[in-house]
């Protein structure tokens, strides 16, 4: 069997006007490398034209279309002419083809962000974040201890447990606009004592 690495033009200067037939493709089914020659001649622009459409890289492009070619010499015995043309055949073995390597493709560049997305998170950054987490609540537990019974009563039910403002004016049986006033005195001391800016 003729080596198949680049797709090379046909014999002739002009382009064939003959299709490959059940009979010519037959014989490559019986490993007449003539026979093959010439389906390689008739289909080989078609072929590389579709995969190269599909994949728009030239070196993979050629890949697949030797990978197509060596699968024509191998499975032409699987031919059928009942479902279609011999054309249409080696045609849709080029579409797969070039098909798979796409997906191919997309899967490994998806598994590579996958991995460096994995290695981007390191123990000792989830460590460092667990301490920086851990002092902030000290933090605010020390600066909650610093407001007023009613000013720490009011922030925690507001900030802690999801209470609206009118909800609780309601649980602790007092005025809406006292409320407010105990939630922004503390909300500045809470700001002032964690060093917040702005």
């Amino acid at each position: 069997m003729q080596e198949l690495v680049r797709p090379r033009a046909p014999r002739s200067a002009e382009p064939p006007s003959e299709q490959v037939t059940p009979d010519l493709l037959g014989q490559v089914a019986r490993g007449d490398e003539a026979a093959f020659g010439q389906v390689y001649d008739l289909v080989a622009g078609k072929v590389f034209g579709l995969i190269r459409r599909v994949l728009r890289d030239e070196a993979q492009s050629e890949e697949v279309f030797q990978e197509v070619m060596l699968e024509v010499w191998r499975k032409a015995s699987r031919y059928d002419a009942s479902l279609g043309s011999t054309s249409a055949w080696i045609m849709t073995i080029a579409h797969r083809r070039a098909v798979d390597r796409v997906r191919s493709a997309q899967a490994a560049a998806g598994r590579e962000d996958q991995a460096a997305r994995r290695e981007v998170a390191t123990p000792f950054d989830e460590v460092s974040e667990q301490a920086a987490i851990r002092f902030e609540q000290r933090q605010v537990r020390r600066c909650l201890s610093t407001l007023t019974g009613l000013q720490r009563e009011s922030v925690l039910l507001a900030y802690y447990q999801g209470y609206t403002y009118p909800e609780v004016a309601s649980l602790l049986g007092i005025a809406l606009g006292t409320v407010k006033t105990r939630m922004r005195d503390g909300l500045i001391r809470l700001r002032d004592c964690m060093g917040v800016t702005g």
